[in-house]
């Protein structure tokens, strides 16, 4: 089964180079192992474009956007055999995140974490 990975963050924050060292060295293990199709990280908002259907007309607006509340720094693709394959590679990927860039690990209420990663069936 196909599975994507997507990772939020409140805040726009570029990876450490500690915390790009552990990914590189994650990623290459899980593509050695056929686990892992594609990955990559993503531009700053202020480089993007939103395309919009707005009263039915389309209307593309170039960043910043003022009303990200989450913003999408990066994703991979993985070929795993269950959900509970791909929790446990996001709770791998994500323990890097609070080993190797501090603050970035969720605020005081659950509700409203600094940062996470969405995995879900392609």
């Amino acid at each position: 089964m196909k599975f994507m990975f997507i990772v939020k963050s409140a805040h726009a924050m570029a990876p450490s180079p500690a915390l790009l060292e552990a990914m590189h060295k994650l990623a290459n293990r899980e593509i050695k192992a056929g686990r892992m199709l594609d990955n990559g990280g993503l531009t700053p908002i202020a480089e993007g474009a939103q395309v919009r259907i707005i009263d039915g007309k389309l209307s593309v607006l170039d960043g910043p956007f003022v009303e990200a509340k989450e913003v999408i720094g990066g994703y991979a693709v993985f070929e795993l055999h269950s959900k509970e394959e791909a929790v446990a590679s996001a709770v791998e990927f994500m323990q890097l995140h609070k080993d190797f860039l501090p603050g970035w690990e969720p605020a005081s209420c659950a509700r409203s974490p600094q940062g996470a990663l969405e995995a879900r069936r392609a």
